[in-house]
């Protein structure tokens, strides 16, 4: 590549600036297919203009994309990145780049063999950008990332993918095609720092039944799935919930086929809230009248069957509604992304989750960034929930969150009456074994005994997570001694150790050991006081319960939130 000093005048962000000092630095290390990952309204399209100016200037580069509308909007913007100094044309249907041009947009559909052999005879590609880079794993993609030489190990050249999100409705992972993530950066990061507007949502339940559909490749069958939710009382009750919960928000209602979403549209109309429909079948001048309509306000609603997963840069919408229920991560992303972008007098974006019956996870606003997915935000922001679900896993250790609709202000009262003291043992436990076992959540169980007088000894069980014989490890005083597949026979390897150590530990292990019963030491009392939140104890046995629990329930079930 040529000479990084050489720049047009374009004002960087920080993190596009540290983009292209990625890309440079995986290039000097020898990585030739690479990707930047960065979420919708990043300006992806600011960083590769960027790049293809620099390179523009002594060889060719080629832009792939795979939408209309994402071709044009590459084109104008690289324009206005070269200045007039390069020409930019496009190369798809009966468009035909000239010779002259040293950078091509390019559809990549358009690329069959001849038409690709003739665009590249005469040119020296230094540099190929593939925008939405995920679909770059079909098969007739790869063909043609094969004919340009990228696979060859000789190749001069750079392959550079931009995307939104990594992962593919197939489950094919990107590296059959590229060799390093070289830049990202997320969407709460992004939020921080002012770039992209906070995601607020809400959680609308269904009782649309999912439960018998069938999958295609990593999320659901989309002709059972349309005939499961596109139903007049479903459709009914997204409309009202729009109606009530989006107000006057500019909303992209994403839904499952053409019918879906013309019969959502008409469900929307029926309660006086203009909308339209777009999708692919439309001829391409009545899309962009579409569009421009919604975009002048003509339209609140619109919705849509794929086409505005991609491409689409509108930042007046403030509400997405996924009427569309998913297992991908990386469609959802996508769509959501179609909101997150800033604009004047814009606050923030609204995601309507309409979430059905199912005995899978559906894909949700809080589930995307880690935090259960049956979690009901009830319009609070998704950043906030999650620093206040990290805070609450520390101030009360081993607090945990069930597997059901909850609201963030639901956790927080559970969390500040929760008590380790009155977790259940398994019933199945208790019948195999006669001591006093203490529940530490999902982490595990714990005995406590004396093998001499005024000296507690401990038998801890901690699953680790793992699958197999090692799953559950037994450790003895803090010293990892055996592992076994399944609970009950840690246990019965357990209670038979203590029984082989004589009268006083077997006796001191049941739930009626006098020890148990005696008041505190000073030194538990101490130790009670320090813990978060304090705890006090009448008996020695609730001490070293609480202690127990301080110690080795899991603390952390949130990942931490990036810090300001």
């Amino acid at each position: 590549m040529p000479n990084q000093s050489s720049r047009p005048k374009f004002e960087l962000r920080p993190y596009q600036k540290a983009a292209i000092e990625s890309v440079y630095e995986a290039r000097a290390r020898g990585v030739k297919r690479m990707v930047v990952c960065l979420p919708t309204g990043a300006g992806k399209t600011v960083i590769f203009s960027q790049l293809t100016a620099r390179e523009a200037q002594e060889r060719h580069v080629l832009v792939l994309a795979h939408r209309e509308e994402l071709l044009e909007q590459a084109r104008d913007k690289l324009d206005r990145a070269m200045e007039g100094r390069v020409r930019v044309e496009i190369e798809q249907g009966a468009r035909v780049a000239s010779p002259e041009a040293r950078v091509v947009v390019c559809s990549i559909r358009s690329l069959r063999e001849e038409r690709l052999k003739r665009l590249i005879q005469d040119r020296d590609i230094g540099l190929v950008i593939y925008d939405e880079c995920h679909h770059a794993t079909a098969d007739d993609n790869r063909r043609v990332l094969a004919q340009l030489g990228a696979f060859d190990p000789h190749w001069r050249g750079t392959l550079l993918g931009f995307t939104a999100t990594t992962t593919r409705g197939d489950g094919v992972g990107l590296d059959l095609v590229f060799q390093e993530i070289v830049y990202t950066r997320s969407i709460l990061e992004m939020v921080r720092d002012d770039y992209l507007v906070p995601l607020r949502g809400y959680r609308v339940s269904t009782m649309a039944d999912l439960r018998a559909l069938t999958s295609a490749g990593l999320d659901f069958n989309q002709d059972e799935l349309a005939e499961a939710v596109d139903i007049q009382e479903r459709n009914a009750l997204v409309a009202r919930a729009i109606q009530e919960l989006a107000r006057d928000r500019r909303t992209i209602v994403f839904c499952v086929t053409v019918a879906h979403a013309r019969n959502l549209a008409a469900a929307l109309r029926l309660l006086g809230i203009p909308a339209a429909t777009i999708h692919g079948e439309m001829k391409r001048d009545d899309r962009a009248r579409t569009l421009e309509n919604f975009r002048r306000g003509r339209w609140q609603a619109i919705t849509n069957v794929g086409v505005l997963t991609e491409g689409f840069d509108d930042p007046g919408v403030s509400c997405i509604a996924m009427a569309r229920p998913t297992r991908s991560q990386g469609l959802y992303a996508q769509c959501i992304g179609r909101g997150t972008r800033l604009a004047p007098g814009k606050e923030d974006c609204l995601i309507l989750d309409f979430v059905d019956l199912s005995d899978l996870s559906l894909v949700t606003l809080p589930s995307l960034f880690g935090l259960p997915h049956a979690l009901d935000l009830d319009g609070e922001e998704v950043g906030e929930a999650r620093q206040q679900l990290w805070q609450l896993s520390l101030d009360f250790p081993g607090f945990e969150i069930e597997a059901s609709e909850i609201t963030l202000d639901e956790i927080k009262r559970r969390a500040e009456s929760f008590d380790p003291l009155t977790m259940d043992i398994n019933p199945e436990v208790m019948a195999i074994s006669p001591h006093a076992w203490v529940s530490l959540g999902s982490a595990g169980l714990v005995l406590h005994f004396q093998r001499k007088r005024d000296r507690l000894s401990e038998m801890l069980i901690l699953d680790s997570r793992r699958r197999g014989a090692n799953k559950y490890q037994v450790y003895f005083d803090q010293e990892e001694v055996a592992s076994f597949s399944t609970v009950e026979q840690a246990i019965e390897a357990v209670d038979y150790e203590i029984r082989k150590m004589g009268a006083r530990p077997a006796e001191t292990a049941r739930d009626e050991a006098p020890w148990r019963h005696e008041p505190p030491s000073p030194k538990q009392i101490e130790a009670l006081r320090a813990l978060t939140p304090p705890r006090s104890a009448t008996t020695a046995g609730e001490a070293v319960r609480y202690l127990a629990f301080a110690r080795y329930a899991r603390k952390r079930r949130f990942v931490r939130p990036p810090a300001r």
